[in-house]
């Protein structure tokens, strides 16, 4: 057993941060590895290739970042400024900022106060917050937050099946194959991650759900759905909030969202079963990477919001 000697006790004393890393002034031991990718423009584009490093037990998410990417920073070092010489900008109507999630979920403390357990996805996004402060949470970190929870915890997950039909199988097929261990609902606890799947009408009288119809920036999903002839239709919006292409019939929707601190509620919806169907089958990371929320139809995905 390691013991410390006195210089190093009063350090510990004046400096408690140390205490992360044990009595040493070493790294402490390592942890596995985490996931980092840095992109621009709701993921539209990638400013570095996506990295997998080591991880130890004084990491914080900054530290990663730092090792990985030319960056600087503010507010004395807890915040990120720039990253790859692209800095916060504002002006013109539009706030673009670095933003940054773990396991798909929005961080609520800056990066050099986020420490890392191993195991965890990390994804740092560019982008213009105008229409939406907040997004707090998306689908682009799959298999995360199935695999292996978020916040430094384990989540069992809950499938809600609305009129959901074979989709709900589906659903419930990919989960498993991610690593979500499954509960049934009522049985996962007071923090389940939960997954609602069926169509819109049936699912947005929940309150997680229903957010969507207030608008990205309650929600923060670029999507919602109107009324049409014969029923509604889903429409896809831009970065400033505003439609920018309407979706047929059979399209469905696979979006994220999260209620003030409370685990994150995945979407899979649609007008009819058809897109229920056809959004239960994007539950994979070659349809999800990257992107905020995803819209199917005719069998090719288009990522939300329009036009990053």
């Amino acid at each position: 057993m390691r013991t410390c000697g006195p210089a190093i006790a009063v350090a510990l004393v004046l400096l408690p941060a140390l205490a992360i890393a044990g009595c040493g002034l070493g790294p402490g031991d390592n942890l596995g590895q985490v996931g980092l990718t840095v992109t621009r423009d709701y993921g539209a584009r990638r400013v570095i290739p996506p990295v997998t490093d080591e991880v130890n037990e004084s990491d914080t998410v900054m530290r990663v970042l730092e090792r990985n990417a030319d960056i600087s920073t503010r507010y004395g070092g807890g915040f990120v400024q720039s990253i790859e010489g692209i800095e916060g900008d504002y002006g013109g109507g539009h706030s673009l900022d670095w933003f940054f999630y773990v396991d798909g979920v929005e961080s609520t403390v800056g990066g050099a106060d986020f420490q890392l357990r191993g195991g965890e996805q990390v994804w740092w996004d560019y982008r213009d917050w105008s229409a939406a402060l907040s997004v707090p949470a998306v689908v682009g970190s799959w298999p995360h937050p199935f695999a292996g929870g978020y916040e430094g915890h384990d989540h069992p997950t809950v499938v809600e099946c609305m009129a959901a039909g074979a989709a709900c199988g589906t659903v419930e097929a990919r989960l498993r194959q991610a690593g979500a261990e499954l509960a049934s609902p009522g049985e996962g606890g007071s923090t389940p991650i939960r997954v609602l799947v069926g169509p819109w009408a049936r699912l947005r009288s929940d309150p997680a759900a229903g957010e969507i119809d207030q608008g990205p920036q309650s929600s923060g999903v670029f999507a919602r759905f109107d009324q049409a002839a014969g029923g509604e239709e889903l429409v896809g919006l831009d970065e400033s909030g505003d439609p920018a292409r309407r979706f047929g019939a059979e399209a469905g929707l696979v979006a994220a969202t999260r209620r003030g601190g409370g685990a994150p509620t995945w979407i899979v919806t649609g007008v009819g079963a058809g897109g229920v169907e056809a959004a239960a089958g994007l539950l994979d990371a070659a349809s999800l990477r990257d992107h905020y929320a995803v819209v199917t139809e005719g069998g090719s995905q288009t990522p939300l919001p329009l036009g990053s």
